[in-house]
């Protein structure tokens, strides 16, 4: 990399992409349906060498490339390194349940690919107009993606849903991105922080507002959570995965890099815009998911719930608040891959299956299946010495540093009521009648399953390096 430009040195992992993507398109339109296990192989292949590309880079400080739009640090590359595992693990997943569906196509993988190009340059933005541009690559390639089963009713008005909701976040964020044009005479982070820092304006929090609003849109952070439930249950189920996984990882990352970078001098203005949405999301999703009966809707309010615990590091603030949050995604990610192998699981007689009842019994029938599901539903209440405990441990510990200790204690009791629908879950899998025995499960959605679960079982073992490897992708963005 070194004989390299430096603008294409510190943009390599997106230009293998880039160009990954155009050879893709034309296999796959010169050889048509023949063209689909291809395809898929290569588009996993070049998620894979992205990861390694972006393992194998020298440390470096942050440097900025293409005029200052484009920036390559610690943070940007382990918040890529999350969303192309969440991309290559989800396109794994997928394919023995497309070839079930007989959604033989060949722009399945490659929309993954073309969504995930556009998180890799949205975690990197370093102004308005680089971040509008990866926010739409990522979300153009969403809507077709979320309406991709176009023989199902439920996965098409999934699709139009995510489209009509998505673009009018996308004018609020584009608004906002307007306004702060508008005052600050500049586009870049920086030079807007600089001139924030020597005239504060009301302008320039309106623009804040309505640019968090397309930000908390991405998250599915209430109250633009509305698209959520509706959008996963309806969404084929790996399609779900990746909404849940990679998509959560790119929108958390460039809202962490937008309020630190852009925003540092108006702290308090943006702190309590990420209080307010991340109490009522913690809340809603907490209470609105116990009377939830298809697994993947429940994943929805789940997730909804999830955001607002990240936030909770986020309103605290600072480096400490920064590394909890950062960690929390991590982990979130791995236990959302496997829950989402669990459903990818669950078939009975050819036909998928979503309803919670459907897991009755598992224990008696997969009993390996029902306790790796069981580490996933117990790790995402929260309950020690698993990892989901970890993750929030560090996001309410970085608030009560903060003295947010209210904001902690209605984390701390939210956490309590989700753990209601969780264990559940367990109790229908290891105490109910037995329901007819799922079909055998593919070996990619059982492999992913397993491995989520040791990680999540294994992480209070070695927790040093974890911590390491999240406090200096914090450090970076300081």
């Amino acid at each position: 990399m070194s004989h390299l430009p430096a603008s294409l040195a510190h943009s390599l992992p997106e230009l293998i992409l880039a160009a990954g993507i155009l050879v893709l398109i034309l296999v796959g339109a010169l050889r048509g349906k023949d063209s689909d296990a291809l395809v898929t192989e290569g588009a996993a292949g070049l998620l894979a060498v992205a990861i390694l590309v972006i393992l194998l880079a020298g440390k470096t400080a942050g440097v900025v490339v293409f005029d200052g739009a484009f920036i390559d640090d610690g943070f940007g590359r382990f918040m890529k390194m999350l969303t192309l595992a969440g991309s290559l693990v989800t396109l794994i997943m997928s394919q023995e349940f497309l070839a079930h569906d007989r959604i033989d196509k060949f722009e399945f993988p490659i929309l993954i690919l073309l969504s995930t190009l556009g998180m890799m340059v949205l975690i990197s933005a370093m102004g308005l107009i680089a971040l509008y541009l990866g926010l739409e690559l990522m979300s153009l390639a969403l809507y077709v993606i979320a309406a991709f089963h176009r023989d199902n009713l439920r996965a098409t008005e999934a699709g139009l849903k995510y489209f009509v909701l998505g673009a009018l976040s996308s004018g609020m964020l584009l608004y906002g991105a307007s306004l702060l044009y508008g005052f600050a005479g500049t586009v870049s982070f920086p030079g807007i922080a600089e001139v924030l820092h020597a005239k504060p304006s009301l302008a320039a929090i309106f623009g804040l507002v309505f640019v968090m609003a397309g930000l908390a849109f991405k998250m599915s952070a209430v109250p633009f959570h509305m698209w959520t439930p509706d959008v996963y249950e309806g969404a084929p189920a790996p399609v779900t995965a990746f909404f849940a996984s990679a998509v959560k990882m790119a929108a958390v990352a460039i809202t962490l890099r937008v309020v630190m970078t852009a925003f540092p001098s108006i702290a308090p203005q943006w702190r309590q815009i990420v209080i307010f949405i991340s109490l009522l999301s913690m809340v809603l999703g907490s209470f609105a998911a116990i009377g939830q009966a298809n697994f993947k809707r429940l994943m929805a309010y789940s997730a909804i719930g999830h955001i607002g615990f990240a936030l909770v590091g986020l309103a605290a603030g600072g480096e400490a608040g920064v590394a909890s949050v950062i960690a929390y995604m991590a982990i979130y990610l791995v236990m959302t891959l496997g829950t989402f192998a669990g459903i990818l699981s669950m078939r009975v007689g050819g036909i998928n299956v979503e309803n919670i009842s459907d897991l009755s019994g598992l224990a008696k029938t997969d009993g390996v299946m029902a306790f790796f599901l069981a580490v996933m539903m117990f790790s995402l209440a929260g309950v020690p010495p698993l990892a989901g405990f970890f993750a929030k441990w560090y996001v309410f510990n970085a608030a009560i540093q903060a003295g947010l200790y209210w904001l902690a204690v209605i984390g701390v009791l939210s956490s309590a009521v989700g753990a209601y629908y969780y264990l559940r879950i367990v109790k229908i899998m290891y105490f109910d009648e037995a329901a007819p025995a799922f079909d055998k499960p593919a070996a990619a959605p059982r492999a992913v399953l397993a491995a989520c679960g040791v990680l999540i079982l294994l992480l209070f073992a070695y927790p040093g390096g974890f911590i390491d490897a999240t406090s200096a992708a914090a450090q970076s963005l300081f």
